[in-house]
């Protein structure tokens, strides 16, 4: 048990996150409605926020975020378990369409209170 542990803290076996997506097209100001899923890994981790960051990733230039969705949580993912936890982001009615400048994307991160964080990224494609 107190290896599990401490695999978990360098990484190795500990929970992950997914960010579910019903599609991968969104217009400009559209709703996006999904949902996180979390999956506990060999030990139980306190967790402490998830984070969610729409990404601009430009050609030649440094990616840039626009916006981030953050969610506070004393939740203790146990062992194994899944977990899910719905998803709301309103896209910027103002922001340029996907090209071959620039792609979009977010980028989630699940924040533990020990251990390393877990990193999921799903690109999208906006249009007008």
């Amino acid at each position: 048990m107190i290896l599990r542990k401490m695999m978990s803290l360098v990484g190795v076996g500990s929970a992950s996150i997914d960010l579910i997506l019903p599609k991968v097209v969104y217009q400009q100001g559209e709703v996006i409605c999904g949902y996180f899923e979390i999956k506990g890994g060999l030990v139980e981790q306190q967790l402490k926020r998830v984070e969610c960051d729409l990404v601009q990733f430009k050609r030649k230039e440094e990616d840039r975020i626009l916006d981030t969705a953050t969610i506070l949580s004393s939740t203790i993912i146990k062992a194994e378990e899944l977990y899910k936890i719905s998803f709301t982001f309103r896209l910027p009615e103002e922001m340029p369409c996907s090209g071959e400048s620039q792609s979009y994307g977010f980028k989630t991160r699940l924040i533990f209170d020990e251990g390393v964080k877990s990193v999921d990224h799903d690109p999208i494609k906006i249009i007008s």
